[in-house]
């Protein structure tokens, strides 16, 4: 039976593949591009690689023999041979009659119909919809001024006033961008974003065109099936300078950018009305969604190529993948586990600590789109395709390099063995230990003793106390009405007439019939006129203790007219102060009165030391502090039903703390409470969380 090798020395390259020259490396070797035109995918090599390729097909001694005589290079039978690993693994030379007989059995297996086929395919599909060259070159000359010098000035000049004239008007703008949540909103969102990114992709293609390379398609590709815009632009690889490719790679976000503060621009400048709200959608999908998405160089998207070309280090993910896992087994298993290629001590620094953060960064996202794909669908689909995402992405990846370790395991020295079971044992240990922890939450610091001042009913202010200290009894706020006055009158009279009529009734036998009907009418005026007397009393308020009169409206003055729902001011007892702290339901269970706690004032560092008061047994249905929702700058986030009641989105619980001090400015104030809890195991909080969504979730 023929070896491996000597089936690869007899394989020639395929006819239809393209050598490009690319730009040298960054010691200066030259390097070329292989472009397989069937794939539309290109392979970097470098000048040892080309030698090789020049001599193929042939026996590998004799190749290395050559290139070792006829060029500086070093070269041996192993690099020649894994040079045609590579080609036989990404298919670059002719199949033989076994790789044909392979792939016709793949071409005959099941298609797009099959679930095979969407178990494989359904997180990335691509779906080419037009062959844009012909309308990209002839649009090319009406898009170019918007890329030279003085259009990108202008661009820039246009974003930066649209800036500056928003920061005057930020109160509308977050006001405007609440509005989003709203169905409406909501759909006008999605058609912006639909607008952005489609000048995004158009970007791309304008510049690729602008630069000579093709654009072989534009499409929709199907991401976890979810609709994203993509266009092709692979062959940006032929560009012998990187300058080149970083164009084409930053287009996109760069005509979002714009667009973005373009529409800045034109908010500022237009009256309120639909044209106003699509330039905020606009606004906002370039500003926050664009940047979120694609200023990532974690994930294959704008700015990871734009990070590629500016190191000039093509397949960044893969190669500080391949440094990462040998630095790791040569740290954590003690291998002698050589760098996959040469590099320094400060790139391999660098390298690591990019490929570690990418690990965490993808676990993350990963573990996202998992659970996204279990809310999508319905439950038995989604815990599916749950159970797939994870076991693919995330579990696959990790056996994949534990079967490794199995494999080697005997390379390990017993001590660092002994070690490395001692790790993961110390780790559930500390897991399962309960240790002191606390329950941070948001919360509002006031006054335990307020009076808030309000009209009785609609009346005239006649006087108002000027804020400052009061005693106990002082007047705050006095009120007139003149319906009231005009009633008081009227029942005096009614009072003294009937008395009078009830006088002359006595001396007349005959009326003691209409003697007991003036009496009647003369207690029903009575009562009446003791009626407009408490009304009256109403119309002086005092104070119910002594304390600091606080928050007094400037608005109102002497002769103004209010109604029941104006406050004119509040009376606050300083010497005793509590604060209202909203804790998530699965934290509530953790605290108890009597707890220590520490308040610190929003954007301020002191604290102050405060004690649980009490827990309420119930949700909290309304949040009565405005303060704290998300609409008003909170950080609760709130659903808003009718205008001014908000309901907390999580399951919110009041928790009362008393302050042991008050604080210095006497007036209601939003901050953060830390709240010593009783010790729990992570372990065992960690088990109760997942049995608490396994038992939600277990009803079909």
């Amino acid at each position: 039976m023929n070896s491996p090798d000597a089936a690869l020395r007899g394989l020639p390259l395929r006819e239809d593949l393209r050598l490009h020259e690319a730009a040298p490396d960054r010691d200066g070797a030259p390097a070329w591009s292989i472009q397989d035109p069937v794939t539309n995918r290109f392979f970097r090599i470098g000048w040892l690689e080309f030698e090789c390729l020049v001599r193929w097909p042939g026996d590998p001694d004799a190749i290395a023999r050559d290139i070792a005589e006829n060029t500086p290079l070093y070269a041996d039978r192993e690099l020649v041979e894994d040079f045609g690993r590579f080609l036989a693994q990404h298919q670059l030379v002719r199949p033989s009659d076994q790789a044909l007989a392979r792939l016709a059995a793949k071409a005959g297996g099941p298609g797009w119909l099959h679930w095979r086929w969407w178990l494989n395919h359904y997180l990335f599909i691509r779906i080419p919809l037009v062959r844009p060259e012909r309308w990209l070159a002839a649009l090319l000359p009406f898009v170019r001024p918007l890329c030279s010098g003085p259009g990108i000035a202008a661009i820039v000049l246009a974003s930066l006033l649209g800036i500056v004239m928003v920061a005057r008007q930020w109160d509308s703008f977050t006001h405007g961008v609440m509005d989003i949540l709203s169905p409406s909103g909501i759909l006008g969102f999605l058609i912006a974003l639909a607008v952005s990114k489609t000048l995004h992709e158009l970007g791309h293609a304008f510049v690729a065109t602008h630069h000579g390379v093709r654009v072989a398609h534009m499409g929709v590709a199907l991401v976890v099936l979810w609709p994203m815009l993509y266009t092709d632009t692979s062959e940006s690889w032929k560009l012998r300078t990187p300058r080149q490719r970083l164009a084409i790679s930053s287009a996109g976000i760069a005509v979002e950018m714009a667009l973005a503060g373009l529409a800045t621009l034109a908010w500022a400048l237009l009256d309120d009305g639909p044209l106003r709200q699509a330039m905020l959608y606009l606004a906002t999908t370039g500003w926050v969604l664009s940047l979120a998405l694609n200023a990532s160089p974690f994930m294959r998207f704008d700015v990871y190529f734009i990070a590629s070309y500016l190191l000039d280090y093509p397949n960044l993910h893969e190669r500080s993948g391949a440094i990462a896992r040998a630095w790791l087994r040569r740290t954590l298993l003690g291998w002698d586990e050589p760098d996959p290629e040469p590099v320094t001590a400060r790139q391999r620094r660098a390298l690591v600590g990019f490929a570690v953060f990418t690990w965490v960064y993808r676990l993350l996202v990963f573990l996202g789109i998992a659970v996204a794909v279990y809310l999508m669908f319905f439950k038995v689909l989604g815990i599916f395709l749950f159970a797939v995402e994870v076991v693919w992405f995330i579990v696959r990846p990790l056996w994949s390099e534990i079967t490794v370790w199995r494999q080697r395991w005997s390379e390990v020295r017993p001590g660092r063995r002994f070690v490395l079971w001692l790790l993961p044992a110390a780790l559930l240990v500390a897991m399962a230990v309960p240790w002191p922890t606390k329950v941070e939450a948001s919360g509002v610091a006031r006054a335990e003793r307020q009076q808030l001042v309000f009209a009785p009913f609609a009346a005239r202010v006649t006087r108002v106390a000027p804020g400052g200290a009061v005693g106990q009894g002082a007047p705050l706020a006095q009120f007139e009405a003149p319906d009231l006055a005009a009633r008081e009158v009227r029942t005096d009279a009614l009072v003294q007439a009937l008395q009078q009529r009830l006088t002359g009734l006595v001396a007349d036998e005959r009326g003691m019939e209409q003697q007991k009907t003036a009496t009647g009418r003369l207690q029903e005026q009575l009562a009446e006129a003791e009626a407009v007397l408490e009304e009256t009393g109403r119309l002086q308020i005092a104070a119910d203790f002594a304390g600091q009169w606080a928050d007094v409206d400037p608005a109102v003055q002497p002769g103004t007219w209010v109604g029941t729902k104006t406050q004119l001011g509040v009376l606050l007892d300083p010497s005793s102060w509590v604060v209202d702290a909203y804790v998530e339901q699965r934290e509530v269970e953790r605290i108890v009165p009597g707890a220590h706690a520490r308040f610190r004032l929003h954007q301020q560092w002191n604290s102050v030391d405060a004690t649980v008061v009490s827990i309420d047994t119930t949700r909290t249905a309304r949040l009565p502090h405005a303060m704290l929702a998300a609409r008003y700058g909170g950080p609760i986030a709130t659903q808003t039903e009718g205008q001014s009641a908000t309901t907390p989105v999580e399951a919110l619980y009041r928790v009362r703390l008393r302050l042991s001090q008050p604080l210095p400015q006497a007036r209601e104030a939003r901050g953060h409470v830390s709240i010593e809890a009783e010790a729990q195991s992570v372990l065992l909080r960690t088990l109760k969380r997942l049995a608490a969504v396994a038992v939600r979730e277990s009803g079909f």
